[in-house]
């Protein structure tokens, strides 16, 4: 017992060197923590060490995953959905089919289902990068992308590691079994995860004690992954969008102490399981070594196939962001042009005569086709245009949900009334019953959304992805521990499970070490835009005024008397202003007006104000 308490201590010590070496050096402290666990493992003195894989999928990354989904903007993660949906399911998909048929064919006797189970080991990316690219300053949205893939990737992989783990078992693999598993993983760990973080915010919003609230945020990944597993759901995604719920929901709901107290015990409880993954992943390659050695003729072969693996897994995802960006790319241009239209529509919803207008107006005739005329383009005559949508709302709302890539609206804009067929005349045909003239409640809702989508706009406009930001997207997709513990998960009659395993640790190391220790290099030669400081300097102004707005709306106590009622009513005066300031904020966060970091910023300021309010006492009592 003392020896493995021993054994703990000085691992929980290691991390803690790793990481401040780390921090003075610029080097990624996983990349120490892996060499020093590789270096250590090949002492005599040193055991042999496997750790059974169970403890890491079910037991360290819900919570990693957990930890890292709350402090994903929601906001980054709704507008860059595309991009990270492209990269942590469908890339994953296509690595793992190719580097399956590669695998297949290359290492004698394995067949196609072990094959994809491997390629599927190999083709998850890990969030060390994240850390090397937000020193670098580069655009927030490769790190949101980044951050966002690292979330989903690991649940797609390990997905069609049990489907095709379970084709093997009944020697048939067909891409539709695999596909109807992988839905069903998903939804039932997204309805999962959504009822978890749900549940999670309205039992804490009732605990007063910050400690115990944190002691219940502790248990939240594992109520959102248990129970999504015991279904043959993933674990990994419930985990994730319980996450994501809280970290959207919290401020609103949770006390700033609450949240404090999160952040920081989370944080120390990120560092620690962590830091454990990579040493654990460098101490135990001795014993993947030594198994191959004793079961076969050699590491060589292993470690050519490992390094062609590799550059696959480079090759594929270099074909694959080409591509995607060209496609975010005329997406925005498309969303740029109909800005002139949007923006001139919202002038009129903001200005009240213009408001009482539409109102008023009634609905259109009834033989009105609901779309716009065939060819219409709004970057044409902004005004004019803005006349047709300010004229039907169904047709606002329409080319609003196309410009925010909602798939049914071109459906409903584009058909001519009585040419559509199928699923399109239905939505047409519900579309002409709804009550198509503006009211109060939908003119409110529709300048929401509106605001929304113009903030959108500028958001991808101010940062587009180009081949640099390409670059570091392909590079930064680095393999890490998720990739050992789940080969090591592979059933023990695996043909030739102890070579797979040591495959896909040299893919996970060599990524790691390879492109982890040159990715600074990287980013110093490809030099990605960084983010505009002059913008983030009018962002910022615009946030104080937008938070000196809603602190003046707050009127504040005229009586300068220095007695324990005036001291009350002033303190009470003060949390409400903070309170309005925080509302304000929440509500441009929904909108989407400001950047993430700046947001992020400037309401851990408030929550130290209202905090630091909350703790003084009565200066009176003091005083005498």
């Amino acid at each position: 017992m003392e020896e493995v308490l021993v054994v703990g201590v000085l691992a929980v010590l290691t991390i803690a060197a790793a990481t401040v070496y780390g921090q003075r050096s610029g080097v990624a402290s996983p990349l120490i923590l892996v060499v020093f666990g590789i270096l250590v493992s090949f002492l005599p003195f040193v055991p042999v060490l496997e750790v059974q894989p169970e403890w890491i999928i079910a037991g360290v990354l819900p919570p990693l995953l957990y930890s890292a989904s709350v402090s994903m903007p929601a906001m980054n993660f709704r507008r860059e959905f595309g991009a990270i949906g492209g990269l942590s399911v469908v890339l994953v998909i296509v690595s793992s089919v190719l580097l399956g048929i590669f695998f297949a064919w290359i290492i004698p006797g394995l067949g196609l289902a072990w094959g994809v189970a491997l390629g599927a080991i190999v083709s998850p990316t890990d969030a060390v990068a994240t850390g090397i690219v937000k020193r670098a300053g580069v655009s927030p949205r490769v790190v949101a992308i980044l951050e966002g893939e690292s979330l989903l990737n690991d649940a797609t992989a390990l997905v069609l590691l049990r489907a095709a783990v379970a084709a093997a078992a009944v020697a048939s693999f067909t891409f539709g079994a695999v596909t109807l598993t992988f839905l069903y993983s998903v939804v039932v760990a997204v309805v999962f995860g959504w009822i978890v973080g749900r549940l999670n915010l309205i039992v804490r919003a009732r605990v007063k004690d910050a400690t115990v609230n944190t002691v219940i945020s502790f248990t939240v990944p594992f109520l959102a992954s248990i129970p999504a597993e015991a279904l043959g759901a993933s674990g990994l995604v419930a985990a994730v969008v319980a996450g994501l719920i809280t970290g959207s929901r919290a401020p609103r709901v949770l006390s700033p102490e609450h949240r404090l107290s999160d952040t920081q015990n989370w944080r120390t409880v990120e560092l620690v399981l962590e830091g454990m993954i990579f040493l654990t992943m460098g101490l135990e390659l001795f014993g993947i070594v030594q198994k191959v050695q004793t079961d076969h003729s050699g590491v060589l072969p292993a470690v050519g196939i490992a390094a062609v693996a590799l550059l696959l897994t480079l090759v594929v995802r270099a074909a694959f962001v080409a591509p995607l960006l060209a496609l975010l790319a005329r997406r925005g241009r498309r969303r740029e042009r109909m800005r002139p239209a949007l923006t001139k529509l919202q002038e009129r919803l903001e200005d009240p005569e213009a408001a009482r207008r539409l109102l008023e107006q009634g609905p259109p005739p009834p033989d009105a086709a609901a779309a716009l005329p065939a060819g219409v383009d709004l970057a044409e005559d902004p005004d004019a245009h803005a006349d047709v949508l300010a004229a039907d709302p169904d047709v606002a709302h329409a080319e609003v949900a196309k410009v925010a890539g909602v798939p049914e609206a071109a459906a409903v804009t584009r058909d001519r009334l009585g040419t559509a067929s199928g699923w399109r005349a239905r939505l047409v045909r519900r579309q002409r019953a709804r009550q198509r003239a503006w009211t109060v409640e939908n003119l409110a809702r529709f300048g929401t959304r509106l605001r929304r989508v113009l903030a959108d706009i500028d958001y991808f406009t101010a940062a587009p992805l180009g081949w640099r930001e390409g670059s570091i997207v392909v590079w930064a997709g680095m393999r890490g521990a998720v990739t050992v513990a789940a080969a090591q998960s592979l059933p023990s009659n695996t043909p030739g499970r102890s070579v797979l395993v040591l495959i896909a640790f040299l893919v996970a190391a060599g990524s790691l070490l390879l492109q982890g220790g040159t990715l600074g290099l990287a980013l110093r030669l490809v030099k990605p835009t960084p983010a505009d400081p002059e913008a983030e300097k009018e962002e910022r102004r615009r946030l104080l005024e937008l938070l000196h707005e809603a602190g003046q709306a707050v009127p504040m106590p005229s009586t300068t008397e220095r007695t324990p009622e005036a001291f009350t009513q002033h303190k009470t005066a003060r949390l409400k202003r903070i309170r309005a300031q925080r509302d304000a904020l929440l509500d441009a966060r929904d909108d989407g007006t400001f950047s993430a970091d700046v947001l992020a910023g400037a309401l851990s300021n408030l929550d130290a104000d209202e905090i630091s309010i909350d703790l003084k006492g009565d200066p009176t009592e003091a005083t005498g």
